[in-house]
């Protein structure tokens, strides 16, 4: 299963503000993870019109208090996911995060804007696609590209867009 994740894209009128090369991978996945600042309904819809779609409240998404949660597990091809926008600081993380998700694979997160594709606590991977739209202090806008398969995590990536 070819998983799409993005965070932080900070849009207000769907996905016409992201990237050639983004759109490309969201329309080639089989499911888009988005973990928060989405920031409007818009936006939260021209995604799910794409492939179905899992997502978290972010601190910039107002307009979806109500709508998303402010933490998930999805299961995806055998592979247990959790989704939350802020994991707090680098610090402590992947010992927070392994407390707060103790049966995840992956944690996926956002909020920072900086892509991290690193092993926490007892094999759980801890994945944040950085920015599509958003750089700040990053070189590149980025989403994440993650392969799930039996049970497994066959690939993750982060990838220039």
């Amino acid at each position: 299963m070819r998983v799409a994740v993005l965070a932080d894209t900070h849009l207000r009128r769907g996905i016409d503000g992201l990237s050639a090369r983004a759109r490309q991978l969201i329309e080639a996945a089989d499911v888009v993870l988005h973990a928060g600042d989405v920031t409007s309904r818009s936006t939260l819809d021209s995604l799910a019109e794409v492939a179905p779609l899992h997502a978290v409240l972010g601190n910039n998404d107002v307009e979806l208090v109500g709508l998303l949660p402010v933490a998930r597990v999805v299961e995806l091809a055998d592979v247990r996911v959790a989704m939350i926008h802020d994991s707090g600081p680098r610090a402590g993380r992947a010992a927070r995060l392994r407390r707060q998700f103790p049966t995840a694979d992956v944690v996926v997160f956002g909020h920072s804007h900086i892509p991290w594709n690193e092993e926490g606590l007892d094999g759980q991977l801890l994945f944040n696609p950085g920015s599509p739209t958003q750089r700040r202090a990053q070189p590149v806008h980025t989403v994440g590209e993650l392969e799930l398969v039996d049970g497994t995590v066959a690939a993750s990536r982060i990838v220039t867009v």
